[in-house]
């Protein structure tokens, strides 16, 4: 017995799919659970309520009514080495996580944004305690401003952790479905905070790999940079391609990103330093290049590849990263969160879309691994909570002896 366990079902009926992932997921807990994740691969809101439902009844059944149950709809999820659901051409599935985190304070919370004025202002989360140690959160991205949430979330509550994903309705606004408890929710976030002695870590894999030097950016206009390491940016990049082989210049029509350096004072950025950033396009007439996000003067940039090579070896590096740390030798379960690109094309067959929840079982040395695929990831890269794309963000949570780091 251990003090997490995980449970995949896929069935038509997904009463009856709830009721076994969740049987699976208890079952192999010594103990009541204190912490219950449900991920519901349906695509119709209706199905997701009676799935929260019925897991509910089952988690309330082990006698721990202080138990939190958080969780979504995600029409894909991943549990029992498999990656299943709508999004993945297969029936419903349910995947359910437990976990018994003794001396834990938990604390579930239901988030919504109500505009004031020309702002919009977050209501819901707990107030912090300065033990808090790590926030999950799974967000509705329709009718919640998640990404300036997350970014606000380093000033708010500096040097706390977050991690999660984004989790939209097929349907658009008001298809969404988000559990906290027994209940659902059309919009807004739900999500645990986690404090006191949390035996937890957080692993982020961007999945890129650089290409070209580092350079300055020497000048910029909003998302568009206009210079790099004092010439035009577009012609920068157009000398970076013509030095690469064959197979990589393929590689950047579809997997081209950009790589900000997160410490402008390091000595050397290497891969892991560097947020992740989308190209966009390019402006002839400026020389410009468009990314993903501000990028102001001064900056320190890398251009990065995508493909399934480059993704799979960074997900092992920082999965092993996290085995190293002082007291995560052993892991006794994992939570992961991975972009719907991830599970669609970029993983060759035959591991494909289960690549993912293979790498991290493999990685950490657990089979007690559940999770989704999100239109957005959450994690801290650099020490600051950001919202990626095409990322898997896991969270581990060791046997004994371990500190969020």
């Amino acid at each position: 017995m251990s003090r997490f366990g995980e449970g995949l079902a896929v069935d038509t009926d997904v009463e009856r799919a709830a009721r076994r992932a969740t049987y699976g997921a208890l079952s192999a807990v010594d103990g009541a659970p204190d912490l219950v994740a449900v991920f519901a691969g349906v695509i119709d809101p209706d199905d997701a309520d009676r799935i929260a439902a019925s897991v509910h009844a089952m988690v309330m059944a082990t006698g721990n009514e202080r138990c939190v149950m958080i969780g979504a709809l995600a029409p894909g999820v991943m549990g029992d080495a498999r990656a299943v659901g709508p999004l993945l051409g297969s029936e419903p599935a349910v995947a359910v996580w437990a976990g018994r985190l003794p001396g834990v304070r938990v604390r579930p919370f239901h988030l919504r944004a109500t505009r004031e004025g020309e702002s919009i202002a977050v209501g819901g989360l707990p107030e912090p305690w300065p033990d808090d140690r790590v926030v999950m959160v799974l967000a509705d991205p329709l009718s919640f401003p998640a990404d300036g949430f997350v970014e606000r979330s380093n000033d708010a509550l500096p040097g706390l952790p977050f991690v999660g994903g984004l989790v939209p309705g097929a349907a658009g606004r008001g298809s969404a479905r988000l559990i906290r408890g027994g209940a659902t929710y059309d919009e807004g976030a739900v999500g645990v905070m986690l404090g006191g002695p949390v035996d937890a870590a957080i692993a982020v894999s961007q999945g890129c790999r650089p290409i070209g030097p580092n350079m300055t950016v020497t000048a910029a206009d909003g998302n568009v940079l206009l210079g790099l390491a004092g010439q035009p940016a577009l012609e920068k990049l157009r000398e970076i391609v013509d030095s690469l082989g064959p197979q990589e210049r393929d590689s950047v029509a579809t997997g081209l990103h950009l790589g900000v350096a997160m410490d402008e004072y390091a000595e050397q950025h290497e891969n892991g330093d560097f947020l992740i950033r989308g190209v966009l396009g390019t402006d002839p007439e400026r020389g410009g290049v468009a990314v993903g996000d501000i990028v102001g003067v001064g900056r320190t940039v890398r251009f990065q590849l995508r493909d399934g090579a480059s993704a799979g070896r960074e997900l092992d590096a920082v999965l092993t990263a996290c085995r190293e740390r002082p007291g995560y030798s052993t892991i006794g379960g994992a939570l992961v969160v991975s972009c719907n690109g991830r599970a669609r094309d970029l993983f060759p067959q035959p591991l494909g879309a289960g690549h993912d929840i293979l790498a991290v079982r493999a990685g950490l040395g657990t089979n007690a691994v559940s999770g989704f695929f999100g239109a957005g990831e959450i994690g801290p890269v650099g020490g600051r909570n950001h919202l990626h794309g095409y990322t898997a963000s896991v969270l581990a949570f060791a046997e004994r002896d371990a500190r969020i780091v």
